[in-house]
């Protein structure tokens, strides 16, 4: 078993992408597995926190102030400025500002230290912005909420500030689990099985994106064009910030400039869609779709971005 992890580990790009193309062309596969998707969604949270165990997660708070600054540039100033740029142009009231904007208020999704760790950098700046991001989500989303064109109603906001609460009480639980667990099994974690830990969420990423496929293969039948567009967008707004973040704070976070680019780029958008009513949501289904494309392949599509950015600024 050890050794099939650690091959899984070894072949985590791989299996990402095989589980991209099992959720587009399995749609009735997806469609049974989107039902678990919390769930899954929490048992790659514990397997996370079970690799890195409190002393390292703690032992990066101490710094605590650069994490809590990302976070407030990330959740709180990438989506006022997007929401002002919108407004500049007349642009605030169209389903691709309403997704731009929601998914930059988002806090980081929950694979980011695997992707982050795929791109062969330290994944626990993006642990510690995972768990920061999430837990004062009540916080930096009401300004946007209030701002954001229809979203000031407040049933909306008590709806995304009772999803962003529930949100906060599952992670924390699910991670206190996991430290707990590390130190009553594993207080030393050898290398070798370190690798099979990350072997085994590797598959728990793949299977969770097959789930998180499964609007998306049929929307590709009935509306191609439409899906492309939003494609497009999703590309674009996900790796473009990568590399626009990534620019901006490669010589602050030094080592941790990969973990915050990704964060950047790959938020839990899914929230806002279980928060806020299905009317103002249904358009942006299709990007959610979408969305995942980038994220999953952005250990494949961004390794050669960062090798060469981190040569560059080297020299």
């Amino acid at each position: 078993m050890m050794g099939l992890l650690q091959l899984a580990a070894r072949h985590g790009r791989a299996a990402l992408v095989m589980g991209l193309l099992t959720g587009l062309l399995l749609p009735d596969l997806a469609a049974r597995l989107q039902p678990w998707l919390p769930h899954m969604v929490a048992a790659l949270l514990f397997l996370n926190a079970y690799r890195i165990g409190y002393s390292r997660a703690v032992g990066g708070l101490r710094d605590g102030l650069d994490t809590l600054c990302a976070v407030a540039l990330l959740q709180l100033a990438l989506p006022l400025l997007a929401l002002a740029g919108a407004a500049l142009l007349g642009l605030a009231e169209t389903p691709a500002a309403l997704a731009l904007v929601l998914m930059l208020s988002a806090p980081s999704v929950t694979g980011s230290p695997n992707i982050t760790a795929l791109l062969g950098h330290p994944p626990e700046t993006a642990f510690r912005l995972l768990i920061l991001g999430t837990a004062l989500m009540p916080l930096t989303v009401i300004p946007i909420i209030l701002l954001m064109p229809g979203l000031g109603e407040l049933d909306h906001l008590a709806d995304v500030l009772r999803a962003a609460g529930r949100l906060v009480a599952t992670i924390g639980l699910v991670v206190l689990a996991g430290f707990l667990l590390r130190r009553l099994t594993l207080p030393n974690l050898r290398p070798d099985q370190a690798t099979a830990i990350d072997g085994l969420t590797m598959i728990a990423l793949a299977v969770i994106v097959i789930a998180l496929m499964s609007a998306l293969g049929p929307a590709l039948e009935q509306q191609p064009w439409l899906v492309l567009q939003w494609m497009g967008f999703a590309l674009a707004a996900n790796l473009g910030l990568q590399m626009l973040t990534y620019a901006v704070v490669r010589r602050r976070a030094g080592s941790g400039a990969v973990a915050v680019s990704v964060v950047a780029g790959n938020r839990n958008f899914a929230l806002f869609l279980i928060a806020l009513p299905a009317a103002t949501t249904e358009p942006l289904l299709i990007f959610l779709g979408c969305y995942q494309v980038p994220m999953y392949l952005t250990a494949i599509l961004m390794r050669r971005f960062y090798s060469r950015a981190a040569v560059s600024s080297e020299r």
